[in-house]
């Protein structure tokens, strides 16, 4: 049994509303260290094997299945929620090729849909999710690949929608696009990798039916983001697939990860050991 576990959520509403009961009211047989960072941040400190269990972007997750094992609640997966790509213009999917094109970190599954969306694109430019739609303004990037609740706020901006990234992987494959999820380290047993992934469910139960109790924790968290588009980035991003990603979820996630490992994006060699995701393991 695990004393002490350090676990990583990022900022985002959908994250705090999930995770409010659990790290606030719950008593679990193990203490829980939150740690608290930008989802890049995060997807970096689980690289460097930093963290017990946290939400990372599934563009990470495929580099790390040797070390970590995916969760079957908590994640950000579904239909019309995907990475959005903006410009001040029009420009073709052609002219992205040629584009200076800001992206939220390389490990963020934004960055590995857009790979996939222009494979020859080069000029990729890392910065702060939060930066990004300021440079398109600026001038500084031709186009930005952007996350989160900017979805609901770019046209105040007068920016345009060059591609909806998440759409395009919907037509593409037929099925919901995975964003992120939670991953644990393979070394934590499985009776306390289910207990967490109870726990998860039980938090999210809680937050849908005490959302008056759970709205401060996220505006504490959620910066300068109006309580309108919190509300509206918890109803796209929790949804049934964060309660169970179900056999269409993880076949979603398998798709992705084969997806970026033809197209070179994900080493080969980062073929995973045992079960990919917890509900395997539990049935092994």
């Amino acid at each position: 049994m695990m004393k002490r576990i350090r676990l990583g959520i990022s900022p985002c509403p959908n994250d705090t509303f999930i995770f409010y009961h659990l790290l606030n009211r719950q008593v679990l047989p193990f203490e829980v260290e939150p740690v608290i960072r930008d989802v890049e941040e995060l997807n970096r400190l689980v690289f460097s094997d930093a963290l017990h269990v946290s939400k990372v972007s599934f563009g990470l997750a495929g580099k790390v299945l040797d070390r970590y094992i995916i969760l079957d609640s908590g994640a950000a997966l579904g239909r019309g929620c995907g990475p959005l790509v903006l410009s001040r213009k029009k420009i073709s999917r052609k002219e992205l090729l040629r584009a200076r094109i800001a992206i939220p970190g390389v490990n963020t599954t934004a960055a590995l849909l857009l790979r996939l969306f222009v494979p020859k694109a080069e000029d990729l430019v890392e910065m702060s999710f939060n930066e990004i739609v300021g440079a398109i303004c600026k001038g500084e990037v031709d186009a930005g690949c952007v996350i989160h609740e900017t979805r609901f706020t770019y046209r105040d901006f007068g920016l345009e929608l060059v591609q909806d990234l998440g759409k395009w992987w919907e037509e593409t494959t037929k099925s919901p696009i995975p964003l992120g999820g939670i991953v644990a380290k393979r070394s934590i047993s499985i009776k306390d990798m289910v207990i967490l992934n109870e726990a998860i469910k039980k938090s999210m139960r809680f937050a849908q039916g005490n959302y008056h109790e759970v709205s401060g924790f996220i505006r504490r968290h959620a910066q300068e983001i109006s309580q309108e588009v919190q509300r509206k980035h918890i109803d796209l991003y929790v949804n049934e697939y964060s309660y169970d990603l179900g056999e269409e979820g993880r076949q979603a996630i398998s798709l992705l990860f084969e997806s970026a490992r033809k197209a070179g994006l994900i080493p080969w060699g980062a073929d995973h050991e045992g079960p990919l995701f917890l509900s395997d393991a539990v049935r092994e």
